[in-house]
């Protein structure tokens, strides 16, 4: 499936607001499919090797499926699992070069971080202050040095993952892609704009950072009520204890499939944005269907 569309008069790209709304829209308005096809992507993460290309074949489809409703060519689920299945050994050799790129990247920012505190380290010798007393001290001022230093750190690192932020979509949509080529893909398509595609990642973060406090506390207090109740009721929480195992594990798998489907239709706003900023494609949101 390819979209080089072509119109005479092709509208302006979206803002930062119409990209996180169009994907809140559709992931609402698709819920209950996007939902069914995380949750079989996530079952498929227990299945090593295999199972972990068919989890981000079946992510990637939820971006193919989402940019189809966005220039107004839908496309059924199962005709959109043939393309993306037919291409499952080309998201395992994505999953490889990202994770070795990913690693290099980590690297690189620890060998920066190591190289800012080096030059800080100098700087102080040079001034005559002993920076390692001064630190041990609790030194306000070494102390803001450190936090702009971590600041920067963090800042770079997401400013180079954000260059990927779209790796699997071009996979999943575009003729011609192949492992290697989506990853260049990815980084065309974000080339110059990764400072917005930053902002919209945090803003995208900020609306699931409720559900996912949820997902991640509720099983914390479940654990603390009981175990409080342990000494009480030792034969009661004996009986229960493999059942409140087994919830805390269902709530934290659970909270995966309903944020999954959200970030794919994000990445497909932004990958439709990009595509209409840098090669001008006349596409049309579908609002009154999305």
């Amino acid at each position: 499936m390819s979209y080089n569309i072509g119109s005479p008069s092709p509208i302006q790209p979206l803002s930062l607001g119409n990209v996180v709304s169009a994907g809140l829209r559709l992931y609402r308005s698709h819920f209950k499919d996007y939902f069914l096809l995380a949750l079989k992507a996530y079952v498929w993460l227990l299945v090593p090797f295999y199972g972990w290309a068919k989890f981000y074949a079946l992510s990637a489809l939820i971006s193919r499926l989402a940019f189809g409703e966005l220039v107004n060519q839908p496309e059924s689920i199962s005709s959109g699992q043939r393309f993306v299945n037919s291409r499952l050994g080309q998201f395992f050799l994505t999953i490889l070069l990202m994770f070795f790129l990913i690693l290099g990247i980590y690297l690189g920012v620890v060998i920066l971080g190591v190289i800012l505190g080096g030059i800080l380290g100098f700087i102080f010798s040079l001034l005559g202050i002993p920076f390692d007393a001064i630190a041990q001290q609790g030194n306000a001022g070494v102390s803001v040095l450190y936090v702009v230093l971590a600041i920067i750190i963090i800042i770079a690192f997401l400013w180079l993952l954000m260059r990927y932020f779209l790796v699997e979509v071009p996979l999943a949509i575009e003729d011609n892609i192949d492992g290697r080529s989506t990853i260049a893909r990815s980084k065309e398509l974000t080339q110059g704009y990764v400072w917005r595609i930053l902002l919209i990642y945090l803003v995208a973060f900020l609306i699931t950072l409720p559900l996912q406090i949820i997902v991640q506390i509720l099983p914390t207090i479940i654990q603390l009520i009981f175990a409080a109740l342990v000494e009480q009721y030792p034969l009661v929480f004996s009986i229960f204890s493999t059942t409140v195992s087994l919830l805390n594990w269902i709530l934290s798998f659970a909270g995966g499939p309903v944020v999954l489907p959200f970030w794919q239709t994000i990445k497909a706003v932004v990958y439709y944005d990009l595509r209409s900023r840098r090669e001008g494609l006349g596409l049309r949101l579908r609002d009154h269907e999305i």
